[in-house]
Parts: structure tokens; C-alpha cells; sequence
């Protein structure tokens, strides 16, 4: 089971990332633009994902997986319920949804290729 704070712990490590409480919700960030968030309840987290590719991830895994609100069909975002993600997932979820935001130099010196 993964927790706001295992996200904030990853999160904080990753260079140009901040934290914000928006609307009673906590987000990270990079500069203005949101690459992980989190539902009021902290019991879901939508996290940036390729649009492309979301509907795979939901069907292979429809228990920890779904898609988010109407609205936000138009973005490169996905979401998942907190309580049935492992650590490794949330790592790799997180660290990709942050690459996506960041520059290449950046993401290539903290991630590798």
C-alpha cells in the first residue's frame, strides 16, 4: 500500500519538483505545471500518462487503475486508487509522469535514458 507521504518522500528528491495544497489538495509540481495529484480523501492519485496509452493500463490492471473525469480526457493524465499500488509501481509512475514536465538534460541526469 502506497501513501501521500511515499509519493512526497520520492517527489522531494526529484530536482525542479515542488509541493502544493491547492483547493485542499495536495499536487506536485513543476514550475506550473501538475504531474501528480492527489483526491481530497488522499485515497486516489492522478498522475501524468500518455493518452495513448491509458486505456492499456486500465485494461490490464482495472482493479488498481482508471480513467479520469470527463473533463480531463483532454490531458495526458491517469489515475489510480492508492490503497492497491505497490511502491515499485508508484516509483516508476511518479518518476515517469515527472519526466514528462521536466526537460530531457534533466530527466536523462536523474533517470538515465
Amino acid at each position: 500500500m502506497v501513501t501521500v507521504d511515499d509519493v512526497r518522500a520520492l517527489a522531494r528528491t526529484l530536482p525542479r519538483s515542488s509541493e502544493h495544497l491547492i483547493r485542499d489538495r495536495v499536487k506536485f509540481r513543476v514550475g506550473r505545471i501538475v504531474y501528480v495529484a492527489f483526491s481530497r480523501d488522499e485515497r486516489t492519485m492522478g498522475f501524468g500518462y500518455p493518452k495513448e496509452e491509458r486505456d492499456a493500463l486500465v485494461a490490464a490492471e482495472p482493479q488498481v487503475f482508471f480513467l479520469p473525469g470527463p473533463a480531463d480526457l483532454r490531458f495526458h493524465w491517469a489515475c489510480c486508487h492508492l490503497d492497491r499500488l505497490d511502491p515499485e509501481q508508484m516509483t516508476e509512475l511518479v518518476c515517469e509522469a515527472w519526466r514528462m514536465v521536466v526537460p530531457k538534460f534533466l530527466a536523462r541526469e536523474r533517470l538515465g535514458e
